[in-house]
């Protein structure tokens, strides 16, 4: 593995990926909940954030916290793949997207989607290759092959069929940022002493102790028959699953550490919906504004509230 001793050092690392259900536009609302210990120290001893996605959250907190000692997981082993080869190859991962962008962008735009179409079947051959147990120099190449088709997909999207294989189209955009150098460099930085596993979201209970700081940002549950996102993982995440996860929820609790956990709230489409409500009685439930990033229905685009749960006091 690389140390990557060229990496420079930057302060403002921001998610690297487009995920759907990204938190960037609710970060000031779970800012100004935390809790008040790490809101006047400005110091988070231990965090650990069970279901990572893009990272926007951890990306923040690096930025305008000292971050001492971080844990990310995801089931999704092509993000922490990610994750694992801009933590441990991040200049190869440079050098190598630098070369895409500069190959793609001289194209024509028939040319781009041959081009787009002939990666991403590449990507999805790799599926039966790859060892994704032992990390190898394979991985640098099918990291780049993500973010290049991440970037020039359609609504840049990650979305999975049933195979496990990235089935987005061709999006057409002029001059897609391929490398993004800088903000590699600077996620680069962010990735240091931070422990990176891919694992159901029960495994982070090791980890959770007295005073841990617990981000939990599960797939969200549809509001509605149509809106249902299934892309994170062939697997999906069910109602049985957002039922899992108030357990294990309840159980951290009683360790003493702070959790903070954002979904969907169902009462924007049915206001005699209360399965949070239920699921987290006697916690801490707020509604938030927020808008929805990522929706085929340009109509639907427009601002919802979303629920913030935490089981400490303001």
């Amino acid at each position: 593995m690389s140390n990557n001793p060229s990496i420079r050092e930057f302060k403002v690392p921001r998610p690297f990926l487009k995920w759907a259900g990204g938190k960037r536009q609710l970060l000031l609302e779970l800012e100004k909940r935390l809790p008040q210990s790490i809101l006047e120290s400005r110091v988070i001893e231990r965090y650990v954030e069970p279901f990572v996605g893009g990272g926007a959250m951890f990306f923040f907190l690096k930025s305008n916290y000292q971050v001492k000692e971080s844990i990310l997981l995801d089931v999704n082993r092509e993000l922490i793949m990610a994750y694992q080869v801009v933590k441990n190859d991040c200049t190869n991962l440079i050098t190598l997207l630098k070369d895409m962008q500069y190959e793609h962008i001289q194209k024509s735009e028939e040319a781009r989607k041959t081009n787009y179409y002939s990666i991403r079947d590449d990507y999805n051959q790799q599926i039966t290759e790859i060892d994704y147990l032992n990390y190898s120099k394979e991985w640098i190449e099918r990291v780049a092959y993500l973010i290049f088709l991440n970037k020039t997909c359609f609504n840049g999207l990650f979305r999975m069929n049933s195979k496990g294989e990235f089935n987005v189209p061709f999006g057409r955009y002029q001059n897609p940022t391929i490398c993004d150098e800088l903000n590699l460099q600077s996620v680069y930085n962010a990735l240091k002493k931070t422990e990176l596993l891919c694992t159901d979201f029960t495994q982070a209970h090791q980890f959770i102790e007295e005073g841990t700081l617990v981000y939990l940002d599960p797939p969200y549950r549809p509001l509605n028959s149509t809106s249902h996102f299934t892309g994170y993982s062939p697997e999906g995440f069910s109602d049985n699953d957002q039922i899992k996860l108030a357990e294990f929820y309840k159980k951290m609790d009683t360790r003493g550490a702070h959790l903070i956990l954002s979904n969907s709230d169902p009462k924007n489409h049915d206001h005699y919906d209360n399965f949070f409500d239920e699921l987290y009685q006697g916690y801490k439930i707020d509604r938030v504004p927020a808008k929805r990033s990522i929706n085929s229905n340009t109509s639907l685009r427009g601002e919802i509230r979303e629920l913030i749960i935490r089981n400490y006091p303001d």
